[in-house]
């Protein structure tokens, strides 16, 4: 079989409720199709922010087990120098490897993507940036922009910018490629185009002006994403590669409502504050948290030669990737992997398949927040701010997928089971510390 291309795209704090096929008032026409012609993945999980979640799709392992710097956003190196990626792996397999938009696992140049097995890398080394000024918060790390870790100067929309960028690299290449399309969209500051604004000016969202006026944007920022995501497709269709490659859809974690002018204004430029954005709904909880809204994103998959279209109701993880695409692929690592996450292609390529029974886990903000899944229960212990004690709290997402019954004091036996193999998790946590190595 000829090696399949590889286009992974992400959308950055986009939220469960926030695509219409999900009954979002919100435009999403491209994402749909994708959708509706592809298979739906309705249990996926990633982390509640964003580096960790890249850490997961790049690695195949929990963020933790580089450090607790990597369990939250970080400018800081996260990987050890030399560390193979997924990036690393195919390249070595005869690959061509891209990535267009956001790293934000090392904002410095000597730490950026080209050192991680990508060949052509072009975005915000940092985290997400003004999408007109392109710059990253105030700091150290503001001018952030590169092409292949120069830091460079361009003018137009960001969205517009990485997804040229990334059409014409797709349209050039001559061997198989893995696309990274990590958008920084739709994380504030959120400033659409005004076409894509116009699309929205006779809908009303909210009876608060304010609000209305803020969702309105919220939803053509989102809906120009949708339409770059379309422009790749049709980049697809024209070099007669869409059969032969395999895309990928997901979002690095659930939405904010909600953003005060203080935290939008820490970023250059003229900013105002958010008082109506994205939504997870019906699912509880928003971004940086370990509520389902927190941490399971809509995701699709769709290899049109390869794949029906449908539905897979069981959970999977972002670390689930990178040994789904190496053995896709034959790209096996020379070295241990010691992979947190499995081969998916079996559920998704056979739908008479049994779903491989797996614990998940996740460590957020250096161990102050703890989850774990094991079938249908899963429990989080959350240490807040100034206080001594962890609160426990445990739910049966099968039967309160929306976490509205709280049932740990219901199942004590069960509670210090789940602790115990939290604990054994954290027992792998470090091992690759590129700081203690």
């Amino acid at each position: 079989m000829e090696k399949p291309n590889i286009l992974f795209i992400l959308a950055d704090d986009l939220g469960w409720g926030d695509v219409s096929f999900h009954g979002s008032p919100i435009r999403t026409p491209n994402i749909d199709r994708l959708a509706s012609e592809g298979l739906e993945l309705e249990q996926h999980y990633v982390c509640p922010m964003c580096t960790p979640s890249r850490v997961c799709l790049l690695t195949g392992r929990h963020p933790s087990r580089f450090g607790a710097h990597a369990t939250t956003p970080c400018n800081p190196p996260v990987l050890p120098d030399g560390y193979a990626t997924l990036a690393t792996v195919l390249r070595d397999h005869g690959y061509d490897t891209g990535i267009f938009g956001k790293w934000h696992l090392g904002s410095a140049p000597p730490y950026g993507p080209n050192q991680f097995g990508f060949n052509s890398s072009y975005g915000s080394l940092a985290g997400g940036v003004d999408p007109y000024n392109h710059r990253y918060k105030r700091g150290e790390f503001s001018i952030t922009w590169h092409r292949n870790g120069e830091l460079v100067e361009d003018t137009g929309h960001v969205t517009d910018l990485i997804v040229k960028e990334a059409q014409e690299w797709i349209e050039s290449r001559d061997r198989p490629w893995f696309c990274y399309v990590p958008f920084t969209a739709v994380h504030v500051p959120i400033k659409p185009t005004q076409s894509s604004l116009d699309a929205y000016q006779f809908e009303r969202f909210d009876e608060d002006p304010l609000k209305d006026r803020s969702y309105k944007k919220y939803a053509a920022y989102t809906s120009h994403m949708d339409h770059a995501i379309g422009q790749l497709l049709e980049s697809l269709e024209r070099t007669c590669q869409r059969e032969n490659t395999i895309i990928v859809f997901s979002s690095d974690n659930g939405a904010l409502n909600d953003c005060p002018l203080h935290k939008t204004d820490l970023y250059p430029g003229w900013q105002e504050e958010y008082p109506r954005l994205g939504s997870n709904g019906p699912l509880r909880g928003v971004k940086a948290q370990l509520y389902e809204g927190g941490i399971r994103t809509p995701t699709i998959v769709n290899w049109r030669s390869r794949l029906p279209a449908g539905t897979v109701d069981h959970p999977v993880h972002m670390v689930d990737w990178m040994p789904t695409f190496t053995q896709l692929t034959g790209a096996e690592p020379q070295d241990d992997p010691r992979w947190d996450g499995i081969n998916l292609w079996p559920l998704l390529s056979d739908a008479e398949t049994e779903p491989q029974e797996r614990d998940l886990f996740w460590n957020f903000r250096g161990g102050t927040q703890l989850g774990f899944r094991r079938g249908d229960w899963k429990m989080t212990s959350c240490l807040g701010e100034g206080e001594s004690e962890s609160k426990v709290e445990l739910f049966n997402i099968t039967n309160d997928p929306y976490e509205k019954k709280e049932i740990s004091a219901d199942y004590p036996i069960l509670v210090g089971e789940l602790t115990e193999a939290i604990q054994k998790q954290r027992q792998l946590d470090d091992t690759s510390n590129r700081n203690l190595i």
